[in-house]
């Protein structure tokens, strides 16, 4: 659900992806992030915004700002991390997610460098955002990145009629010679419940199949819908599995809570931390194969996809659209919905802050 124009959208204010994160980082630091907590989360968002992913992206920035000013979010964490081999564990005592779990990954790919394979769990950390962002460093670092972590129950199980999952993002990103990775970022739900929550400020219908009421029957009514409904439809199951397998990377490999056992994300408790896992893995290609053939396998088997026969299409690979979205609003700038603008106009009006300025309407 990443890149696409929402149906019915009114037209958004755009503005400079580096002044919104200029706005974040000042934000986040008057909320009592410390400079790494606070450029890691704004970077994730930046990557989500820029990227297309808007249910992840800057509209995340009040949330984050509340989260560390309240105490669920620890804005100056100690990271402690225990090594085994190609092994690690990281304590992010409480730490805002995206703050860990990029220091997992550079830490992951620290031990690839060593052991061609270098896997981390994450414990007492909190919502990280798009799980891409973190694939994604690992491949700018030359590996192949895999990211995952479950979240408080929001999704459905095949045929069922309670939240029992959370979105349970799975992402992997894999680099490519002379070209952009191959970036593949997807909930396990049919979509993130953030987009529920956009689709409501832009007062526009959900895709079918994609929520249900609080009874678990299908909606398109963002206004009446209560719980999502796992990836493939009819075929749920596959959803509904692929999400056990983040919860368990996640939160069984790592002794922390169960989506179920999750606080909400939306509160009302903001002094509690969430105590929240995760599990980040890097492969090294060169570890397993010479790196020339890995890169030309890699550039054969993209050249191969984006050339298929198309029956509608054009056909792409996993970030394609995203990348070309990102090309998009680096250039003309990223759109802002009209929630989250009055949300950050808040956030500056409560720390003295002076907001970005839209970029002028084309015309």
């Amino acid at each position: 659900m990443s890149g696409e124009p929402v149906p019915g959208a009114p037209a958004a204010p755009l503005f400079a992806m580096p002044d919104l994160a200029a706005f974040a980082q000042a934000v986040l630091a008057a909320a009592g992030a410390d400079e790494e907590s606070a450029a890691a989360a704004t970077r994730a968002m930046a990557h989500a915004s820029l990227l297309g992913v808007d249910s992840h992206g800057i509209r995340l920035l009040p949330h984050y700002a509340a989260a560390i000013a309240g105490g669920r979010v620890n804005g100056r964490p100690r990271l402690r991390f225990e090594e085994d081999g190609a092994v690690a564990r990281l304590d992010a005592d409480h730490a805002q997610g995206a703050r860990a779990t990029y220091a997992a990954m550079a830490r992951a790919a620290e031990l690839a460098g060593r052991h061609g394979i270098g896997a981390v769990t994450i414990r007492n950390s909190s919502h990280f955002g798009a799980a891409g962002a973190f694939a994604l460093a690992a491949a700018e670092a030359g590996c192949i990145g895999f990211a995952t972590c479950n979240s408080d129950s929001v999704v459905r199980l095949h045929d069922g009629a309670e939240r029992f999952h959370g979105t349970n993002p799975l992402a992997v990103a894999v680099p490519v010679e002379g070209g952009r990775p191959w970036l593949l970022d997807m909930a396990t739900s049919a979509i993130p419940y953030n987009r529920v929550l956009l689709y409501r400020s832009l007062g526009t219908a959900l895709p079918a199949a994609t929520a249900s009421d609080a009874e678990g029957r299908d909606t398109t009514d963002a206004e009446r819908a209560e719980m999502l409904a796992p990836l493939g439809a009819a075929f749920g199951f596959k959803g509904a599995g692929l999400a056990g397998l983040a919860e368990i990377l996640s939160a069984a490999l790592s002794g922390m809570r169960l989506s179920h056992e999750i606080a909400p994300m939306a509160g009302p408790d903001f002094t509690r931390p969430r105590e929240m896992g995760a599990f980040v893995l890097a492969l090294r290609p060169a570890a397993f194969v010479d790196p020339g053939v890995f890169r030309a396998g890699m550039v054969r088997y993209l050249a191969a996809l984006r050339g298929s026969p198309v029956a509608g299409g054009p056909v792409m690979a996993p970030g394609d659209r995203e990348w070309a979205e990102a090309e998009r609003r680096d250039r003309d700038g990223v759109p802002v919905d009209p929630t989250t603008l009055a949300a950050l106009a808040t956030l500056a009006g409560q720390y003295a802050l002076r907001m970005p300025d839209p970029r002028p309407a084309a015309g």
